[in-house]
This record gives structure tokens, sequence and C-alpha cells, in this order.
């Protein structure tokens, strides 16, 4: 018999741990520990209570993160994928609102490309939403030096990054808290954010890891382009979770620069390769990522059920 769950605070290192167990190059890009490490942001309680596990016999066998409350995003054990049992109850929880998984009215789910919960959800009536272009960098050789200042951020550098971001997004309130808090979450032990400063290299493409004082490098120009990167482990692909330009500063080629600092942050953390997904409607983020190197995956579609 399958369960369905949501851990507590103290069960998040299970989760953590699987999702890294399931990441593999030879698999579908699926929710990764880093995604979790960045939802952490909004604190270990609020991840913990977004979280959903699916076991039998006491093994997990799926994770499903509320990312939002009306998106639901699988991971499922590799060898999985094409279970029957398992997707069925899959998508029975993700349609039934009883079941305390996704609420009721207008929903989106993500699953795994071609596993079988997404048959069972077609069949349920949730139609083709969204497309995301799936993309993929092999790590097994040096990764070219982006010519820029880079940082690696720390609690001085938090307020920077916070509002870079939110430039880059469109946000309306840069939050540096956020940044504080994704950096206590256990899978920041594996992840590295970073930060480019305007001007030219100095000393080479990493001009320091986080300072713990006031910034103590003189002649630093603003921020400019931010990323995050999360290892699974080594030999496991790592994911870029967030990517961003500030507005005032893009057309620069600043993109692929702080992609490339990301991607050899990746590699010292012993990643095999990169992986990154992005709505396909989004054509210059595609285009900077293919320019840094990375090539397609089968794209993905996600499936919606409308209100009513």
């Amino acid at each position: 018999m399958i369960e369905t769950s949501t851990p507590g605070v103290d069960g998040l290192g299970e989760v953590v741990d699987v999702l890294g167990a399931w990441q593999d190059d030879a698999a579908p890009l699926q929710l990764h520990p880093g995604d979790v490490g960045w939802f952490w942001r909004y604190g270990a309680p609020a991840t913990a209570a977004a979280l959903r596990t699916w076991r039998r016999d006491g093994r997990v066998l799926a994770v499903g993160l509320l990312d939002g409350p009306d998106l639901l995003r699988f991971a499922i054990a590799p060898d999985l994928l094409h279970d029957e049992e398992l997707a069925h109850r899959l998508a029975d929880d993700a349609t039934r609102p009883e079941r305390g998984v996704l609420g009721e009215g207008g929903a989106s789910v993500e699953a795994p490309v071609g596993a079988r919960v997404d048959e069972h959800l077609a069949a349920a009536g949730w139609r083709v939403d969204e497309r995301w272009a799936l993309l993929r960098r092999d790590l097994a050789a040096p990764v070219e030096e982006p010519g820029v200042r880079v940082r690696e951020v720390g609690p001085p550098e938090a307020g920077a990054w916070a509002e870079t971001l939110r430039s880059s997004f469109g946000g309306t309130r840069a939050a540096p808290e956020r940044w504080h808090a994704l950096a206590s979450g256990l899978p920041y032990a594996g992840a590295r954010c970073l930060v480019v400063h305007d001007g030219p290299p100095v000393g080479g493409p990493l001009v320091g890891g986080p300072s713990d004082g006031e910034s103590a490098d003189v002649g630093l120009g603003p921020a400019v382009a931010v990323i995050g990167v999360w290892s699974a482990g080594p030999g496991r692909p790592g994911l870029i979770e967030p990517m961003g330009v500030h507005a005032d500063h893009r057309g620069r080629g600043l993109g692929r620069a702080v992609t490339l600092a990301g991607l050899a942050a990746l590699r010292e953390l012993g990643a095999s390769s990169a992986l990154v997904a992005t709505p396909a409607s989004n054509v210059g983020g595609v285009a900077t990522y293919v320019s840094a190197g990375f090539t397609h995956l089968p794209e993905r579609f996600d499936r919606r059920r409308e209100a009513g």
C-alpha cells in the first residue's frame, strides 16, 4: 500500500538526500534538491509544509513540492517512472482536494518527461499547459573563463544579491532576509550563490569568497548579475536556480558570463553536469544558456486543471 505524508522539519534531511540520490545524467530532469534549497528562502517550517512524500513499505517512491498553492512538482524514483500503481496514486492525489495535496480550483502539475503519471493526469482531464525548455551542459572539461568580477555571496552581499534578483525578475521588493534563510538550509551545504560586479576582472574570474565584514574589496562596481547553483553530490548533475541580470545592465553578455561562473563553481563541487529549466517562451534566456554551452533535452509540458 502507498502512503502519502507531509514531512516535519526533522524529516527534511531525508527528502534532500533522496532527491539527491535520484539525480542521474541518464534520467529525466526532475525536482532537484536545489529546488528544495531555493524554496528554503521561506524558512524550514514552510519548506516542510510544502513537501509531500509517497512511500511503500517504508521506501520513498516520489516527492512532491507545492511550489505555490496551485503548482505541484513531482520527482519520482528513476526505476519507478513507469510504475502503474504509483502513477495512479500520484494522479489521484493531485486530482482529489480531499487528499490534502492540491486544493480546489485551477492547478498545474509538473512531472518528469516520460513518467507514467502524465498519462493518468491526461485521462483525468488535465490538459497540456506551459512548455518548458530543459537544457544540460556536461562538466567533464574545464569551463571557459567568464571574464567578469565574481564574488561568492556572503552576509554582506545579501542586499546586493536581493536587489539584483529583484531587478532581474521585475519584483517590487528586495528581501535580503530570503538569502539568509536559504543559506541556512541543508541543501546549501552543496550550493553557491555568486554575484557579478561591474568592471573588468581583477586577478582572475573569482574576486574572492564571501566576506565577513563590510566589503573588503576596493573598487568593486555595482552588482549587475547573480546566479545560484546547487550540487546533488559528486558525480551527479547540478542545478542552476536562479540566474538573472539587472535590468539596467542587459545586452552586455552578462547572462552568459555569470552562467559560466556558476558552471565553474558546480564543477568545483564535483557535479557531472549542469541542468536548467526555463519557460520555452523565455527565448532570450534559452539563447543565453545555449551560448554558455548548454544543449536541449526533450521539452516538458505541465498539465493544467482549470477551476470548476
